[in-house]
């Protein structure tokens, strides 16, 4: 019996839905075969013809052709486990028993698309920055990052399914999104829309710049990083998530374990602190107990670099947030248990009860496990203290806090970098911040008052200090001021030429 009446007798549908199958199958195997056979070859013309071409290519069986298999034909990323069962019963049954189950497990539902192959291009992975409607410092980052590298070089962003089982380049409107491009007719189609082509990367640069803890993409990341070929990198954050697990959601543990688990096949990670550094390296250095050499890791530091606000932005936003005659305090970020704002609630009502006049804005959201947070706000507000939150702040809103505050605090428990005391400092604004890790490693270069964030009553220190002592507020303005410069540019530049420019394609795939 042919291949194709093997597949057909296992479908129960009608005679369409065979067509279907056929027919995809028949693309799908053209698409496999002018991959992996020697340039210039004729395609045949039939599936049986095509499943012979396909079988003499497989006869290596190698891992990377098993996975390239399995993604083509399924028009899906696979997992691991799969590339390692196909290829098993490769190795006992041979290349045509390994296609009969490649097919057999094609699903009907990806009848419909179309599958791509892209070959020598940068790929870069931008799903949560192409959808999301919220900015954390993450996001900023991605954003800051892509948008230079989409300016100045060839390059593709790409975007997952829904089910997170595949790839697709992103739409004209997810691209727009992510660019920060607002005002054009495509941005409708942001969040995707109806799939035609599938993307598979193969022997091409593979870049993750954001955070991936969905654990159908994280499973298929861990097989892509293995078998496709491909040069791939990440920036690192941080591992908060193993280091203070419980300072997370609930399950954000386990599906960060779960991007470690395809980072540690990765060729580079990118991060963005000293801080940070020390703690990937030490992960590497646990990993190395699995016989995993894991990823080359090397710092390129997040820039410290200001907006200037216009008079108009400063003005309305005077307006809108200053309480007039007061000095303002600004706090930046999420209000997760990490970011240890509780104790900047209690440190300030420390000093209201002292009698010192200012006002307490926070700017930020997104966050796990902040109901008592926001209940002890709600306490406070209702004692008419002038605190409150701000969601979804503008960027230039945000610029002109920065210039309008006396003073930010940012007293987090742990931080990959601690992006609002660089944005503070750089706005000419002192910060009280944590007394080690990235925050150190930024304040100790002046500007800022270092404290111990697990001590209520040093973080209100702190901040009479800065409201209080104007000789120390202007040493610390005028250090801030002093700051060496780095900006965007330059962190754009840099993690483009380790994570792509000097990270080579692999010349053989290494069998695991």
């Amino acid at each position: 019996m042919s291949a194709q009446r093997t597949l057909l007798k296992r479908t129960v549908g009608s005679a369409n839905l065979r067509r279907a199958i056929g027919s995809a199958l028949l693309a799908r195997l053209e698409t496999l075969v002018d991959v992996l056979m020697p340039e210039g070859t004729p395609l045949a013309r039939t599936v049986d013809g095509l499943l012979k071409q396909a079988s003499s290519a497989l006869s290596a069986n190698q891992a990377q052709q098993v996975w390239l298999t399995l993604a083509v034909i399924a028009a899906r990323l696979p997992e691991a486990r799969e590339v390692a069962s196909l290829r098993r019963l490769g190795e006992l049954s041979g290349a045509p028993a390994l296609l009969a189950e490649a097919i057999r497990r094609m699903p009907t539902e990806t009848l419909r698309e179309r599958v791509e192959v892209a070959t020598g291009e940068v790929l870069v992975d931008v799903n949560h920055l192409a959808q999301t409607t919220i900015m954390t410092g993450i996001q900023r980052v991605t954003h800051e990052a892509v948008s230079r590298w989409h300016r100045d070089h060839d390059l593709s962003f790409v975007c997952w399914t829904a089910d997170y089982l595949a790839l697709r380049r992103a739409t004209a409107g997810e691209t727009a999104h992510a660019l920060g491009v607002s005002g054009t007719d495509d941005t409708h189609d942001v969040g995707g829309s109806a799939l035609t082509t599938v993307v598979i990367p193969w022997r091409s640069h593979f870049v993750l710049p954001e955070v991936a803890l969905e654990v159908p993409r994280t499973k298929r990341l861990q097989a892509l990083a293995l078998y496709s070929g491909c040069a791939t990198a990440v920036i690192g954050f941080d591992t908060v998530p193993l280091t203070s697990a419980e300072t997370t959601d609930t399950n954000v543990p386990g599906y960060f374990m779960h991007e470690l688990a395809a980072i540690r096949h990765m060729d580079r990670v990118a991060t963005i602190s000293p801080a940070a550094t020390t703690e990937y390296q030490g992960w590497r250095t646990m990993i190395s107990s699995l016989g995993v050499p894991g990823p080359h890791v090397r710092t390129i530091s997040l820039p410290v670099e200001a907006t200037e606000p216009s008079a108009d932005n400063l003005t309305a936003t005077r307006h809108r947030y200053c309480v007039p005659g007061v000095p303002m305090v600004l706090c930046v970020g999420s209000h997760e248990p990490r970011k240890n704002h509780l104790a900047v609630l209690h440190a300030a009502e420390l000093l209201w009860r002292q009698g010192l006049d200012f006002s307490l804005v926070f700017v930020g959201g997104n966050a796990w496990h902040s109901n008592r947070f926001h209940r002890r706000l709600a306490e406070l507000q209702a004692t008419d203290r002038p605190v409150e939150a701000a969601l979804g702040v503008a960027d230039d809103t945000l610029w002109a806090l920065y210039r309008l505050a006396r003073c930010t605090v940012f007293p987090s428990l742990n931080e990959g970098f601690g992006l609002p005391v660089a944005e503070s400092l750089s706005s000419g604004t002192p910060v009280v911040t944590s007394d080690f890790g990235s925050m150190l490693q930024i304040g100790a270069e002046g500007g800022a008052l270092l404290v111990n964030p697990r001590d209520d009553r040093a973080i209100a220190s702190a901040i009479k200090t800065l409201l209080t002592d104007d000789l120390t507020h202007a040493r610390l303005v005028r250090e801030a001021a002093a700051r060496p410069s780095r900006g965007w540019e330059d962190y754009a530049r840099e993690t483009w030429d380790y994570m792509v420019v000097s990270n080579p394609l692999p010349d053989t795939v290494p069998e695991p």
